[in-house]
């Protein structure tokens, strides 16, 4: 049964998927595609147009800006930020306010079962890979292969988990998603 909080802001053109639940004060913008048995966390945000998986998990307060693409088992941990601009300014050279037509979205794309740890910060466009995991904290600058494990700021490789996530010796042998 799909449950969404009565304080939610979904939009109408949303498409949130059978089982999911949608939590205190999340905002789905239009366009918003859900898949099913989710958890969207209290007061997290998806942009126009963002697409989630089945059976993802984004924590409370994630901001998860367009055109962002969240593949199935993805977990986004609570405070996560993906960025969608690559030169960020409120203005344009002349002084006029930016307005959709002055900028182009970049997104991140998160591969199947990936994990972003809480607070992380994914500067687009980066791809997560399948199965990868994002240390709480980190800032992800460059593409993460897949069932890498990486760390710090900038983010960098410091070896290879698994599907269960416990660190491993060498990359796993499937790695043909990514």
């Amino acid at each position: 049964m799909t449950r969404i909080h009565a304080s939610a802001d979904v939009d109408p053109s949303a498409e949130v998927g059978e089982g999911t639940l949608v939590w205190h004060l999340a905002q789905l913008r239009e366009g918003v595609r859900v898949g099913t048995d989710c958890v969207i966390g209290r007061g997290a945000y998806l942009g126009p147009g963002v697409v989630v998986g089945d059976r993802c998990k984004i924590q409370n307060h994630a901001l998860v800006y367009e055109p962002a693409v969240v593949a199935d088992g993805a977990f986004i941990g609570p405070a996560v930020v993906f960025t969608n601009d690559l030169n960020p300014r409120a203005v344009t050279p002349a002084g006029r306010l930016k307005g959709a037509d002055d900028w182009e979205c970049v997104g991140v794309t998160v591969g199947e079962g990936a994990s972003i740890g809480a607070r992380a910060v994914c500067v687009a466009p980066v791809h997560v890979g399948a199965w990868a995991m994002v240390a709480a904290g980190s800032v992800v600058t460059r593409d993460v292969p897949a069932y890498a494990l990486v760390v710090g700021v900038p983010a960098r490789q410091i070896g290879w988990v698994d599907r269960s996530g416990q660190r491993v010796a060498e990359r796993p042998a499937d790695t043909t998603q990514a």
